[in-house]
């Protein structure tokens, strides 16, 4: 792919200044170009939804494979109108619950409203509103939905800063608007609507990517199906990341879950066994336990007692290993409650589900 000059925007000096960056963004994305912004779970790569051109350069950019669908992100639910077919009480009571924020709704497409390259062929869309005031800003002054995956290369770990997109995407697209770190450091929770198990014909909602917004969450709006519904060898991916290996660092990363001694002992094994065949060595661990280990590098995401602050701090640390050329990386697991499901969904999809059970 040709080389561009990509712009940066640098926000924070507030007023004129930070209103004229967006403007001048905004202005990119309608004319064709390809824009990071920041949201609050990572930064996205924009580009006008219903410009084919420019969503090809997003999968150009990003090296992404043409049947992984892209999330829309509107600024006001009243654009969802020219972009969906009438939608159920529950997604307005989901949008109303919800909205700006870390849920992506895969609802029935109308025919037409933005690029085939962006619904992967597929009848459906997913829509989102961010809860970022710079990312609401730019949509709204753009005029146009904004087709946005996360602005990495594809396979790569999302970025949850600019410099981060800056790395893997610089030369490759129009933009970045700089808005310091993002928020919730994961994806968005991506649901689909489904018939119910329960009596009634009532719509029940069905995860298919776990993100910012957590099953216990989504349970006090209506019933959660266990299962994502999808079978890979038959269907294509109704939902980014469902399909292909994601998040990943360049080393070998294992996942090690079990009782917290053993973990502990299996990974310090791995470690002086890796270490006599010459690896360089990293271990992704948490606060509590940085000082169990000794590795060319061990990154700490965050606290066991605070999963937010680990799911905020988990792309920094696997880009870290990236950084110091690690080879062979071990993880811990971490309980499964609350944000905690889709840290361990990005891990296990960072490692391509290699898990040692001890």
């Amino acid at each position: 792919m040709k080389s561009i000059s990509t712009r940066i925007w640098h926000l924070g000096a507030g007023g004129d200044q930070d209103e004229q960056a967006i403007r001048e963004a905004a202005a990119m994305l309608r004319e064709g170009g390809t824009v990071a912004f920041p949201t609050e779970t990572v930064y996205g790569l924009g580009a006008d939804a219903r410009n084919t051109e420019a969503v090809a350069d997003i999968f150009r950019a990003k090296g992404r494979p043409s049947d992984n669908p892209l999330i829309v992100h509107v600024a006001a639910i009243s654009q969802l109108e020219e972009l969906l077919e009438p939608w159920s009480e529950l997604a307005g009571q989901l949008m109303k619950r919800f909205w700006p924020g870390p849920l992506t709704l895969v609802l029935p497409a109308r025919a037409g409203a933005v690029s085939p390259l962006v619904t992967a062929g597929l009848d459906t869309l997913g829509v989102r509103m961010p809860r970022h005031e710079t990312a609401l800003r730019l949509i709204a002054a753009a005029g146009c939905p904004v087709a946005g995956p996360s602005a990495n290369r594809s396979g790569r770990p999302s970025p949850t800063a600019a410099a981060h997109v800056a790395d893997d995407l610089a030369g490759a697209i129009s933009g970045i608007v700089d808005d310091g770190p993002a928020g919730v450091g994961l994806e968005s929770t991506v649901v689909e609507l489904v018939p119910g198990g329960g009596d009634g014909g009532r719509e029940a909602i069905r995860i298919l990517r776990p993100g910012g917004v957590s099953a216990q969450e989504l349970r006090e709006v209506g019933e959660v199906l266990e299962d994502s519904g999808w079978d890979p060898g038959k269907q294509a991916p109704r939902s980014p990341g469902m399909k292909y290996r994601h998040y990943a660092p360049q080393g070998r990363l294992t996942v090690v879950a079990g009782d917290a001694e053993r973990v502990t002992a299996h990974i310090r094994r791995e470690l002086a066994e890796a270490s006599r065949n010459g690896l360089r060595t990293g271990v992704l661990t948490y606060e509590e336990h940085k000082g169990l280990f000794e590795a060319d590098l061990v990154a700490v995401c965050g606290s066991l007692n605070d999963l937010e602050t680990a799911a905020r701090g988990l792309y920094a640390a696997l880009r870290a290993f990236d950084a110091q050329q690690i080879e062979s990386i071990w993880a811990e697991a971490c309980p499964v409650e609350g944000i905690g499901a889709a840290l361990m969904n990005r891990l296990l999809k960072a490692a391509s589900g290699h898990i040692d059970q001890v």
